[in-house]
């Protein structure tokens, strides 16, 4: 079996355009959305109806949450004034140019999905988030302590735990079983971002997960997790980031993948 899952689209409708080609040459089994649909674009409403044209089964990200309530708070870790001062004006054009039907849609969207698989008579839970399963804006970033990342994981009951947010895609193989216990590897996947890539690759990014009759638990390599990068008009998304009244910078973003 195969899932593809793909995340942080944020508006990018030209991005999303290319996913859709490149993830139907693919033909996975399933597909899932783990949210941020809008924000820092010009194609919120358009986004979101290709992704409703599709029934594609979607989770809220902090984006959605927040535009779907029309709230001027969208969730977003800002490190610096200037970057929120950027990201309040986001908000707002996002806020202006939404339509109702689109913004009732976000507010209809899950926190989480999951996905329990039977597997040589053994379980296997995939959880589907955003930011974490305890909090839909935690940022779970590829260096954090691998205590901390099993106890999240173990808490959750999720043995191949996806998510989004930080926009920056990878893969951790964690081991919670003990010398008095059997080993159980858990998966966290980061599954990068369509539309607003952080990792130096301006390239839209995706998951391909492989899913066998065989995987289990209790062999790490059971589970495959295929990183996907296809290329997209990168500068029409940031040209039209230009032409409106979002920052400048936001274009620059597009173009080198930060």
């Amino acid at each position: 079996m195969r899932i593809a899952l793909f995340s942080d689209i944020h508006a990018n409708l030209p991005a999303l355009e290319a996913f859709f080609k490149d993830v139907d040459q693919r033909n996975p089994d399933f597909i899932y959305c783990l949210g941020d649909l809008v924000g820092y674009n010009i194609w919120p409403n358009e986004v979101i109806e290709e992704i409703q044209k599709r029934k594609i089964p979607t989770i809220a990200g902090n984006y959605d949450f927040g535009i779907g309530r029309m709230s001027n708070e969208c969730g977003c870790a800002y490190k610096t004034d200037h970057d929120k001062s950027n990201g309040n004006i986001s908000i707002s054009f996002t806020n202006s140019i939404m339509q109702e039907n689109e913004r009732k849609y976000l507010r209809t969207l899950p926190a989480h999905i999951k996905v329990e698989f039977q597997l040589n008579e053994d379980k296997l839970n995939l959880l589907l988030v955003h930011g974490s399963p305890r909090k839909i804006n935690e940022y779970l970033f590829e260096d954090r302590e691998e205590k901390s990342m099993l106890r999240i994981m173990e808490q959750a009951d999720a043995d191949i735990l996806c998510f989004g947010h930080t926009h920056k895609p990878y893969h951790r193989i964690l081991n919670s079983g003990t010398m008095d216990t059997q080993n159980h590897y858990r998966h966290a996947v980061n599954i990068g971002s369509v539309g607003k890539p952080k990792d130096g690759d301006p390239r839209g990014g995706y998951v391909l997960l492989h899913i066998h009759e065989y995987s289990s638990i209790l062999h790490p390599e059971s589970i495959q997790v295929e990183f996907i990068r296809f290329e997209y008009d990168v500068d029409k998304a940031a040209k039209a980031v230009e032409d409106s009244p979002l920052p400048n910078e936001y274009a620059d973003m597009l173009r080198k993948g930060f």
